[in-house]
């Protein structure tokens, strides 16, 4: 999360200079869009390391449109900020997933801080970091971008999109703690939980500094004159209001027992729908790899498993075998064998002598 995927908007932080007024409009678009899709999809995920990848796509969306605003500052406070606290989460996801006998699923999870106390300690302080939580890391750049855009000449469309998708990255990271934190205990009675692995811890307490003050410390690095913020109270209080009912929104959800029938069954096409982003791999995926998959499926059946088989390799075989299970039946010392030889040695010898 801190490299790989964000490679494409380091990039673009780079050669902003060369982004003209158009192309911002329909980045802007676009990365609005997929924060928004990321942020809705991840409330309806049941898989751990699924959800926090979501939140990574809906993290990106967020940097790629306050660089396209013009904001490239912003989108690289943005990008080290979260580099720093969705490493912490990643490593923590990774422990508690491992601790669990690889299990993903986070309906199997639940009441995790009594067995691993310090992982979840820091998992829920990046969780908290992700969604803005006012002095930690995330907060200093989440909440500038938000304010930034709430001062910036853009649509309502855009301005909803932005405080909406802020408000489902809380949802799911709350509702996210609801299945693994806290919530009814869901695992086998025998477990094997524990937070001894202090190769992880060591790392993971590091990062839990980085988390907490590195916030501050590159707002102090980046920006050596403070931005300029002159909002309304109303305004100015919206990304907290919006941060606060999403995270009452996301844990008065997730709450309920797990029963026999599954709750995300009740609202199935829904959560098909979001689970799948939107009909994406029908878009990208299947409508695009339908067609050679077909053609290669029908040079497989007709030429690698037909015509060539038969006559090749298969073909060859099958003579073969067959021609070498009649000399062995011939060569078997049995006694009809011997009387039909001789039967039919005799009817040749007939023939001759008719002739």
């Amino acid at each position: 999360s801190s490299t790989l995927v964000t490679a494409g908007v380091y990039l673009l932080i780079r050669f902003n200079m060369i982004l003209n007024e158009n192309l911002c409009l329909f980045l802007l678009l676009i990365s609005t869009l997929t924060m928004f899709m990321a942020g809705l999809g991840a409330n309806f995920e049941f898989d751990l390391k699924k959800i926090i990848a979501l939140s990574t796509l809906s993290q990106l969306g967020l940097m790629m449109s306050i660089l396209s605003m013009g904001n490239y500052k912003l989108a690289f406070f943005h990008l080290l900020t979260h580099a720093l606290f969705k490493a912490l989460l990643f490593m923590c996801a990774g422990a508690i997933i491992h601790n669990l006998k690889d299990t993903q699923d986070i309906r199997f999870m639940g009441n995790l801080m009594v067995h691993m106390p310090l992982t979840c300690i820091c998992m829920n302080i990046s969780n908290l970091a992700l969604c803005g939580m006012p002095f930690l890391a995330g907060f200093y750049s989440k909440d500038l971008i938000l304010e930034v855009v709430s001062m910036d000449f853009v649509n309502i469309f855009i301005f909803l999109l932005f405080f909406i998708s802020t408000g489902l990255t809380v949802c799911y990271s709350f509702r996210l703690c609801y299945y693994s934190i806290t919530g009814d205990f869901n695992f086998y009675s025998l477990h094997s939980l524990n937070d001894e692995g202090w190769i992880m811890l060591k790392s993971m307490l590091l990062m839990l500094m980085f988390v907490i003050f590195s916030g501050s410390m590159l707002m102090w690095l980046i920006f050596p004159t403070p931005v300029m913020i002159c909002l309304p109270l109303e305004l100015k209080m919206l990304a907290l209001f919006v941060s606060l009912i999403g995270a009452w929104l996301g844990y008065e959800m997730a709450k309920f027992s797990l029963s026999w029938v599954s709750n995300s069954l009740k609202f199935y096409s829904y959560s098909y729908f979001f689970g799948i982003m939107w009909f994406m791999p029908n878009i990208s995926t299947f409508s695009m790899n339908y067609v050679p998959l077909v053609l290669s499926f029908n040079f497989y059946k007709s030429f690698d498993q037909g015509w060539n088989e038969y006559f090749g390799g298969q073909g060859m075989y099958k003579s073969l075998k067959n021609n070498s299970l009649l000399i062995q039946f011939l060569q078997n010392n049995n006694m009809k064998i011997y009387l039909i030889l001789i039967i039919l040695w005799v009817i040749i010898l007939f023939l001759i002598l008719l002739v």
